[in-house]
C-alpha cells in the first residue's frame, strides 16, 4: 500500500506523536509498504527524517492544557498538499489528532474528494474536563470529523475523551515501543560510568503540567538523606530554562542535578540504562505514557502521577508506584521507598521489561494494518452502494419505499 502518516506538530522538535509516527513508518516500511510523512518542519535542531515531506515551515505556537503545542498552520499550505495528492495515488492517508486546526485540515478537505484514498484518524489527546476548544468550535471541527473514514484511539483515556464530542466506532491501538532500541542489550548510546550514584531520571519538557517543579522540590528534600542521589533532567528546553531551579538548589546547598537538555534519539537509550529510577510526575492531560514503556523497556521502576493515561500502563505495585499528581509529600515517601529496597526496584524493573513487551511495534503495526485494510474494504463496499443505488431508476426506488 502507499501511505501517507500525517502530523499537525513541528515534526523535528521532540514529542510523543513524532516519536509515534516515525516508528509506525519504519515498522510498515518493514513490510514492504511505501510511506511518506507529511508534516510542519521548523528545522529544530537539524533534524530531518528520511522521507518527510515538509508541508510549511511555518509554526503556531498554541497554549493547551499546560503546555504549548508547535502547530504547522498555513493557509499557503493548501496549494501544496493539493499538488501533492494530485501526483501521488495513496491507498491511506492516516492523520494524527485530526482535528488540530492545522495542515491536516487542509488534508482532509482534499483528501476527502480522492474516492479510492481512505482516511484514518489517531487520536492521542486527554483531558480531565471536556475541552474548551472542542466544546465551542464542535460544529466546525464535526465538519472535519465526518471526513474520516477510520477512528483509532491511543487508549481508553484517549477514546472517552474524544467520544464525548465526537461518537465513533473507534479501535484502541496503544503507542508502541521498540524493545531492541531500549531494552539494555540492544542500546545504542555509550556514557562514562556514573561514580555509583543513585540517579533519578526525568524525561520531558519542563511545562507545568510535566509536574517538574513537584520532583524538583522532592529532590531538595531527600538529598541530604541521600548523599549518593542525583538527578537527570533532559527534554528539549533551552538552557537558561534550568537557571531558576540551579539558583534555587544553590541556595539550599543541593547539587547533582543535571540538566542535559535535548538528547539525539540514538543516544536517549543509553541515559535510561545508566538510571535506578524513572519519575514522571506530570499532573495531567496524559492519555498514555510512552516515556513509561521507555523506561519499562530499560528495566527502570517508576514512580508516576496517578492519572488516567498512566494507569492504562503501570498497575500500582507492580512496575512501579502511582501516587496523587501534584502532591510532593506522596512523591517523596514513594522515592524513598524505592532508595531504601534495591531488591523492590529490580523487581519491579523486570516486571515493567515484560509488561514492555505487550507493546512491541510488530504488534502494534499489524493491528493498524488490519484497521487501514477493514477500513479500505468498508469504503470500497459503500462505493459499490452507492453506485448501485444511483443506477436504479427513481420509480423503482419510489415502489421499494411504498412497498416497505
Amino acid at each position: 500500500m502507499r501511505i501517507a502518516l500525517v502530523s499537525p506538530y513541528d515534526f523535528p522538535y521532540p514529542g510523543g506523536v513524532t516519536e509515534h509516527i516515525v516508528a509506525l513508518a519504519n515498522g510498515l516500511k518493514q513490510q514492504g509498504h511505501q510511506v511518506k510523512i507529511w508534516a510542519a518542519c521548523s528545522g529544530y535542531q537539524d533534524i530531518v527524517y528520511p522521507d518527510t515531506q515538509a508541508m510549511t515551515r511555518t509554526i503556531t505556537p498554541i497554549p493547551v492544557g499546560g503546555t504549548v503545542a508547535r502547530v504547522g498552520l498555513s493557509p499557503l499550505s493548501y496549494l501544496r498538499v493539493k499538488k501533492i495528492l494530485q501526483q501521488e495515488s495513496f491507498d491511506i492517508i492516516h492523520l494524527q489528532e485530526p482535528l488540530t486546526p492545522s495542515i491536516t485540515w487542509l488534508v482532509l478537505m482534499l483528501a476527502h474528494t480522492l474516492p479510492q484514498t481512505v482516511t484514518i484518524g489517531t487520536f492521542h489527546a486527554y483531558h480531565e474536563k471536556p475541552n474548551w476548544f472542542y466544546k465551542h468550535g464542535r460544529p466546525v471541527f464535526s465538519k472535519f470529523f465526518t471526513k474520516l473514514d477510520g477512528l483509532i484511539a491511543v487508549s481508553q483515556a484517549a477514546y472517552q475523551f474524544a467520544c464525548q464530542m465526537f461518537p465513533g466506532d473507534y479501535h484502541i491501538i496503544p503507542n508502541g515501543i521498540d524493545l531492541n532500541r531500549f531494552g539494555k542489550t540492544g542500546s545504542n548510546g555509550h556514557l562514562p560510568a556514573l561514580n555509583k550514584k543513585i540517579t533519578l531520571l526525568f524525561v520531558g519538557r519542563l511545562d507545568k503540567r510535566k509536574g517538574f517543579l513537584n520532583l524538583f522540590r522532592a529532590f531538595l528534600e531527600l538529598k541530604p538523606d541521600y548523599p549518593q542521589l542525583r538527578l537527570q533532567v533532559i527534554g528539549p528546553f533551552k538552557a537558561n530554562a534550568s537557571n531558576s531551579y540551579q539558583k534555587i538548589a544553590q541556595m539550599y546547598g543541593v547539587s547533582d542535578i543535571d540538566f542535559v537538555g535535548y538528547v539525539p534519539p540514538e543516544q536517549l537509550p543509553a541515559y535510561y540504562h545508566n538510571a535506578d529510577i524513572f519519575c514522571a510526575p506530570s499532573l495531567g492531560f496524559e492519555s498514555f505514557g510512552i516515556v513509561l514503556l521507555e523506561a519499562m523497556a530499560a528495566g527502570l521502576p517508576i514512580v508516576a502521577s496517578n492519572i488516567a493515561g498512566y494507569r492504562s500502563v503501570l498497575v500500582d505495585g507492580q512496575e512501579g508506584l502511582l501516587v496523587p499528581p501534584g502532591q510532593v509529600p506522596a512523591l517523596v515517601t514513594a522515592l524513598r521507598c524505592l532508595l531504601d529496597h534495591p531488591s523492590r526496584r529490580q523487581l519491579m524493573g523486570q516486571q515493567g521489561y515484560q509488561k514492555a513487551a505487550q507493546y512491541s511495534w510488530d504488534y502494534i503495526v499489524e493491528k493498524t494494518l488490519n484497521v487501514y485494510k477493514s477500513t479500505i474494504q468498508q469504503n470500497s463496499k459503500q462505493q459499490t452502494l452507492s453506485a448501485h443505488i444511483q443506477r436504479r431508476p427513481a420509480n423503482h426506488v419510489q415502489r421499494s419505499r411504498t412497498q416497505i
